[in-house]
């Protein structure tokens, strides 16, 4: 999971369907069962809360965004106005993606959740993976020569970004299978292709795990 303080009162953090599924959730549990979902906002919100100092308070604003390899949630302590007027809300009224419960956080709630976020998560074809060394590429490239992907390597503030496109017949299980091997060496993202395309450096456009075993294997 990543987790970036906005500010005093706003929270961000990202949590890939891995992490979901090794916390003992499923996908389909975080967009439709309430009770697991609540359950797994809270145990959320208590590590980030040692992580951060982020302390519930009242009333929270959250908005989910749904990602092809996971979710990105951002948590708002809302301010209760002095005079007795409405709350302003922090995200913009053109964002579908909000939600406000009055008295207690629940994620994930089916039926108060927007229909655009009610929808099955969008479908798998790619991901996004970091790393922090080189090294950890060379020695995760021997270990991916049995899976057919589309990969492409860029440098970005000190990292190294490796964007993985999958063929159309990968099933899910084959998608997990190769997290699994990737978030061994390194973590899942949420960094888009696009900012890496506008602000990175491409270090290999195509295959990567062939190019860095021809030079480093």
């Amino acid at each position: 999971m990543e987790i970036e303080r906005i500010n005093e009162n706003t929270v961000k953090f990202y949590l890939s369907y891995i992490d979901i599924e090794e916390r003992g959730f499923t996908r389909e549990e975080v967009w439709y069962n309430r009770d697991k979902s609540e359950e797994l906002f809270w145990e959320m919100m208590d590590e980030i809360n040692d992580e951060t100092e982020f302390e519930i308070e009242g009333p929270l604003w959250i908005q989910v965004h749904a990602m092809n390899n996971g979710i990105e949630v951002t948590v708002t302590r809302a301010q209760m106005p002095a005079d007795g007027d409405d709350m302003e809300m922090p995200f913009g009224m053109d964002d579908p993606r909000k939600m406000f419960q009055q008295d207690s956080a629940i994620f994930g709630k089916a039926d108060t959740l927007p229909d655009e976020v009610n929808d099955e998560p969008e479908e798998w074809t790619s991901d996004m993976f970091v790393f922090t060394d080189f090294e950890e590429l060379i020695s995760m490239s021997r270990e991916l020569s049995n899976y057919t992907v589309h990969t492409s390597l860029y440098q970005f503030e000190e990292k190294y970004y490796l964007y993985v496109e999958y063929d159309e017949d990968s099933d899910d299980a084959r998608k997990t299978d190769f997290c699994s091997v990737m978030t061994e060496h390194g973590a899942l993202s949420n960094v888009t292709i696009h900012r890496l395309e506008e602000y990175g450096h491409v270090i290999m456009e195509s295959d990567v795990f062939d190019t860095i075993q021809t030079y480093f294997g």
